[in-house]
Formats: structure tokens, sequence, C-alpha cells
């Protein structure tokens, strides 16, 4: 795989060689010797390859970060982390571009670079409308136009306008969409920002499109493809106001029109490795052909895009397409498998709208339009006894969702066991399965956001870190219903990824990301969640541990995580720091130590500590197969 991966890079890089700009970028890269040239000119290859490849943008700000990291560039390094960001999320790897965004938004705050925080604001919204999630995306929406217009740079204020826009007309408040919309259009021409327009129009002709005014969109979205032309954007942006385009099109009821447009956005997004794009496309032509009555057809673009969405996390989108899935059954005499859709359709539509509150958002305009300008005044009324116990009532609340989880999860199992034998059973329990993750997943966040919140108000440093600890053992067992979720294998965690997943929050938690190195020594491990959730809350606990008291006075340094099969039935979990190696966790009487302790006990494990050379904390237990 990875041999294949270098040869597609390798062709890749070549096709790029006939662009003389992009062939003498590479080669100042290769001869220069001076670094923060080659961050120069890493951050033009970047750019330039985003247009045409994704893949090998990625590959490019990877170095640029890696470049960063070493020598301790505090000002390219959140550069790099959002340009790989946003590499990530295009390809859909929205966990890991979340990640990356987030760091990228502290690395930015940590130097008062208001714009970047703006534009990394931009993207984290944009992960959260791919969730489903309205009411965060708005809220970072408007985070960064209050940050563009405290830098008073007119373009950014006219993306946010657009980007404000977009929220609105998902809520189906389009009247206020198009005066969003339209605010920016008219701020681009008196302020000759022609970047913004194309995307401006097409905000404009979404909001026309929502209220059956449809040659009015036409008009937008064709003037916006013009102007893309005209600044050669590349086909990734080409292709996002072709299918707008198409969109008109098939509402104006010229369908083979709008397959044209539908296939040439294909086209281009395949040029540029943009799965996003051809998910888009894919869905389109699936619903036009159901309009034209080319029902076999409809059926196989339908389930390509169903399969890509579930694939991806696209819960926005989920519920039409289930919809259409449902149609084009009926449609085709198939009963038994339109009722089934549109059961889909109706469960994941409620599940989305639970993660959504009209009324919040509304708030959450109100609040800005009206107060942006004021500072959060901090509440000063809670009495240290008061906080106390709400870190005493948060830790058992955990400790209570967390066997909720489990006793969910135990009775899904069962009930998928019983009806193994009924054939018609298996597809409507798997889905049941994903929806209890999904579910609890969900409340975690909810508890996890609960917690930040009111951490928020406390002065007192002692609860504010008991409320931090306990939100990152929320995280830690949130993750692994994420992927439980999200996996095609129900019962099992692929450990690799979830600690690589997990400690990257914790570091970002503390914001050490540029003094202490995460390295690794990981196999390839699939566990249940019985055995995955105790060895996430102790690595938890010994980062944490590490984080807080192996490195003081913010010393550089590395902690090592370590999840090896040892023999056929034996697993060695370490956790090690080359730090001071004074602090004891284990031997202590501290909450965290307790926790390990328990946690080891139920694996039926046995735990060392060495404290000489820096900490280190092994775990052995046996290995249990997964059902």
């Amino acid at each position: 795989m990875k041999v294949l991966l270098g040869i597609c890079l390798l062709l890749a890089v070549n096709l790029f060689a006939q662009n003389p700009k992009f062939d003498s970028l590479n080669h100042l890269l290769r001869t220069e010797r001076i670094d923060s040239n080659r961050l120069k000119y890493l951050n033009a290859l970047t750019d330039l390859a985003f247009e045409q490849d994704f893949n090998l943008a990625l590959q490019y700000a990877k170095q640029g970060t890696e470049l960063a990291q070493k020598k301790q560039d505090r000002v390219w390094l959140p550069k790099f982390q959002e340009m790989q960001g946003r590499m990530h999320a295009n390809l859909l790897h929205l966990d890991t571009a979340l990640i990356l965004f987030n760091q990228a938004y502290q690395g930015y705050r940590a130097i008062n670079n208001k714009k970047g925080q703006a534009t990394t604001c931009f993207k984290i919204a944009w992960v959260h409308k791919r969730r489903g999630s309205l009411e965060n995306a708005m809220k970072f929406d408007l985070e960064a136009l209050g940050l563009m217009e405290e830098c008073k740079n007119a373009g950014g204020i006219a993306n946010a306008y657009g980007r404000v826009s977009e929220d609105l007309a998902r809520q189906g408040r389009n009247q206020e969409a198009l005066e969003y919309a339209q605010k920016g259009i008219l701020l681009c021409k008196k302020e000759h920002i022609e970047p913004e327009l194309p995307f401006l129009l097409r905000f404009s002709g979404d909001a026309y499109l929502a209220m059956d005014q449809y040659q009015a969109a036409f008009d937008c979205y064709d003037e916006a493809v013009q102007r893309v032309n005209a600044l050669h954007l590349g086909p990734s942006s080409l292709a996002e106001f072709v299918n707008c385009r198409g969109n008109a099109y098939k509402r104006l009821g010229n369908y083979n029109a709008a397959i044209a447009d539908y296939q040439n956005c294909l086209q281009l997004s395949r040029e540029a490795n943009s799965p996003q794009g051809q998910m888009v496309a894919i869905a389109n032509l699936g619903e036009v052909h159901l309009l034209k009555g080319n029902y076999t057809e409809a059926l196989r673009y339908q389930l390509k895009t169903i399969a890509l969405q579930e694939k991806s996390g696209d819960n926005a989108n989920l519920p039409e397409n289930y919809r259409h899935a449902s149609r084009i059954y009926e449609k085709l005499g198939n009963l038994s498998k339109a009722l089934e859709f549109e059961r889909k359709s109706r469960n994941m539509r409620d599940s989305v709208l639970n993660m959504q509150s009209d009324a919040t958002i509304s708030e959450l305009r109100t609040k800005y339009e009206t107060e942006k300008k004021e500072a959060t005044i901090a509440s000063q009324t809670l009495k240290i006894d008061q906080q106390t116990l709400i870190q005493e009532l948060s830790i058992a609340l955990i400790l209570l969702l967390s066997m909720f989880a489990f006793f969910f999860y135990q009775n899904a199992r069962s009930r998928k066991k019983i009806n193994l034998a009924m054939g018609e059973k298996m597809a409507e329990n798997e889905l049941l399965l994903k929806e209890i993750h999904h579910r609890v997943k969900n409340n975690l966040e909810i508890i996890s956001s609960l917690l930040a919140l009111q951490s928020a108000q406390i002065t007192d440093p002692n609860v504010k870190e008991a409320m931090l600890a306990s939100q990152n053992r929320v995280q830690s067992i949130g993750i692994i219903h994420q992927k439980l979720y999200k996996n095609d294998t129900l019962s099992a965690i692929d450990m690799k990824d979830y600690l690589r997943n997990l400690s990257a929050n914790i570091l970002d938690t503390f914001d050490a990301q540029n003094r202490i190195d995460l390295a690794y020594a990981l196999d390839d491990l699939e566990l249940d969640i019985e055995t995955a959730v105790p060895i996430g809350l102790i690595v938890n606990e010994l980062l944490t541990n590490a984080f807080k008291y192996a490195f003081p006075e913010k010393k550089n340094g590395q902690v090592k995580i370590e999840l090896r099969k040892t023999d056929a039935n034996l697993i060695r979990l370490a956790v090690a720091d080359n730090g001071i190696g004074k602090q004891s966790l284990t031997q202590g009487t501290g909450f965290g130590g307790q926790l390990i302790a328990l946690l080891t006990k139920q694996l039926n494990g046995t735990l060392q500590e060495e404290n000489q050379t820096g900490t280190r904390v092994q775990i052995d237990f046996k290995l249990k197969p997964v059902a």
C-alpha cells in the first residue's frame, strides 16, 4: 500500500513538473539550506498543489509542520497545522482535521494572530457543518466574523458574511441568509475584493434557490463560474460552482444541462482528488436521474452516495439521501427496501435535530449582533464548597454514564447475537448498535461541554484542575464510541488509531505541542470496548500526570506510549517520560492513582512503576479475545 501511495505521489509530482512555477519551487526547496526559506517554499508548494491534488498538498503541509516543529517556529507551525487540517478535511478525515485545527487555533492564539484564529474558526465551523452540528458551526463563524472586524480585514469580513449566510440558509432563514450574502457582495465591489466575490454569489444563489427563485439563482451561479474561471482558481474550486449551477438547471427542469454540469463536477473533483466533491456530484447525478425516471441508474448513484456519507460521517446530508433511496425503491416496486430507507431517514433526521437547537442558534446570533464588543463577565458568586460539589457530582456523573454506556452496549450486543439467524434483522441490529454508540458519543460530548463551561467560571485553580481532568476522562471514553460508530467492526477498537487521537487531544489540552514530543510503540491491535475503556482512562491519567509534573518550568521532553503483544496471550501497556522522575502517581493517595489501581484490577493486570531516569508505568494483562 505504501509503495502504491509513493508511486501515486511520484506521478502527481511528475504531472506538476509540467508547471514551470511548481518545478522552480521544487528546485529551490531541494537546494535551499536556510530553514526559514524552506518553510516559505513549502508554503507556496502547498498552496499551488491544493488546487490540483489534495494528497500531494498534504505531503507538503506535513513537511512544513515537521520542519516548523523541529525549528520551534511558533509563527509557521500553526499555519502548516491549519493547512494540513484543511487537506484532511477535504479528504473527509474529519477527526484528524479537527485535532489539527484546534492545535492551529491554540498556536495562533499564543502569538496573538487574530486573523489566523479567524481562518481556523472558519474551518472548524466547516467540520461541524459536515457533522450536522449547526449550533457549533455558527458559533465559530460568528467568532471569526468578530475577529476579522477587530483586524479591520475587509476580505475576511466578506468571507465571514458568506459563511454566516450559509449557516442561516441551513436553518431555513433564507431572507436573512440573502441579506448577509448581499452585504458581502457590496463590500467586495466597494473594496475591489475579487477572490471572495464568487463565493458570495454562490451563497446568494443558494438563498434564491431555497426561495424558489430559480432564474435568479442560476444567474448568480453562472456569474460565479465565470469569475472562478477568470481567477484560475483550479479544479477543486471550479467543481463546487459548476455543481451549484447544475442545481439551478435541475430546478429549472433542464435535466440534460444539469447532468452535464454534474458530470463535469465529478471529473474536476477526481482531478483534484476531492472525495467531498465526488460525493456531492454522485448524489446529484442520482437525484437528477430519479427526476428523469431512470430509476435503475438513479439507484446506482444513490447507494454509492449513501455508502460514502456513512463512511465519512456526513450526517448533515444523510437524511435527504436516505429519503431519495426510499423513493427510488418505491418506484422500482421494492416496498420493503423503501420502508427500510424511509425509517433510516427519519431516525437520522431525529438524531441530527437532537444535536441542534434553534433557540440557541438564534441566541448566539442575537448575542453577537448586540454584545459583540463587550467582554464576557465571569461569575463571582460561586463559593468554594459549591465548586467542590460540582466536581464530585461531575465525577459521579462520568462513572454513571460509563456504566450506562457499558449496559447499552451489552444489551445491544446480546440482541445482535439473538438475531443472527434472522437474516433480515442483521442490518437493523447493526444500525441500532451504531445508533447507540452515536448517542452515547453525543451525550459524552454534551457532558464534556458542560464541564468546560463550568470550569470557565471557576477561579479556584485546584477545582479548575479537577474539572479539566474530569473533562479529559469523558473525552477518552467519547473517542471510543465515536470510533465504534464509524467502524465497520462494531465490537472492536483499533487501539493504534485510538491512542494517537487520545494523546493528541490531551497534548492540545495542556498546550504542550511545541515542547513535548509524543513517541509511539503500538502494535496493530483491536480490542473490545470492555478492555479499551480502562486502557484509555489509564493512558489519560498517566499522560496528564506526565504533562503536569514531569517537565517543570515548561521544559522540553518526550513521552512514549507503548501497547504491545508480548506473547500470544499477554499485552503490555506502558507510558514513560524522560522528565524529573520524582513524582510517583501509583503510590500516592490522589484520585488519579486510585483510578489507575482500580482499572488495573478490572483488567486483571499487574502494575509496575519506575522513577529513575524519568517515570515509567507498566501494566501487563491477559489478552481478551474480541467477540
